[in-house]
């Protein structure tokens, strides 16, 4: 028996490397489920728990599909329920996690962000957020800096890039597409917990009322 080393991919890059700021990509979810139950049957045992807060969150890993940098993960938490809320009592961290779903599903499925047509608000409508896992979809990422000496940076989702925006397109062909650092400057310790979506519906094809089908990517 022999091995042919022939056809191995390259190597990964070194554990702990960042990704360069500004990166645009296009990257694939996969979310990592925490035991913890959802709002739908969907999302029975899928979020996790806050360590600090009565947050709950979508815990999601990011993998670079193509380019120099496919195949690099990184990680970020979104915040679903709890947390700190506003004036009316609304979660902030969902307001913000929603907000960047959408756009998520915007970009993976070229949805012009300002098409408010019954058919696109449909596509926007999400039979749980497992329909998540798996989207594909166009995003520039960050170099978060850590607020805390005793802990590495890491990368985050910058922003989601939407289908009207000009690097969308060459992103979703695969094409390398120049970065645009964001330069974020080191953020101040905490003396509170922060939020739990510290970094970033679907009818991917399905018909809300319908019963829930696989993504269409």
């Amino acid at each position: 028996m022999s091995y042919d080393l022939n056809d191995a991919q390259p190597q990964m890059a070194p554990i702990g490397e960042l990704i360069p700021d500004g990166t645009f990509a296009k990257v694939r979810l996969t979310v990592r489920p925490g035991g913890v139950d959802g709002a739908t049957p969907m999302d029975a045992r899928l979020l996790k728990a806050s360590q600090s807060s009565d947050a709950k969150m979508l815990d999601c890993e990011f993998t670079i599909l193509e380019g120099p940098h496919a195949r690099r993960k990184f990680w970020q938490s979104f915040t679903v329920a709890g947390g700190k809320v506003d004036e009316k009592g609304q979660s902030i961290g969902w307001k913000i996690s929603k907000s960047t779903f959408r756009a998520m599903v915007d970009s993976a499925l070229g949805l012009d962000p300002r098409d408010e047509s019954p058919d696109t608000k449909a596509k926007r409508v999400l039979p749980g957020l497992k329909h998540l896992d798996g989207i594909v979809f166009a995003a520039r990422i960050m170099v978060e800096p850590a607020s805390n000496p005793q802990y590495r940076d890491q990368n985050r989702i910058a922003n989601v890039v939407l289908p009207d925006e000009p690097q969308h397109a060459a992103i979703m062909r695969g094409e390398t597409v120049p970065p645009e650092p964001v330069n974020a400057p080191p953020r101040k310790a905490a003396s509170a917990p922060a939020p739990g979506w510290q970094a970033p519906t679907p009818a991917w094809g399905a018909q809300p009322q319908a019963p829930a089908a696989a993504p269409a990517w």
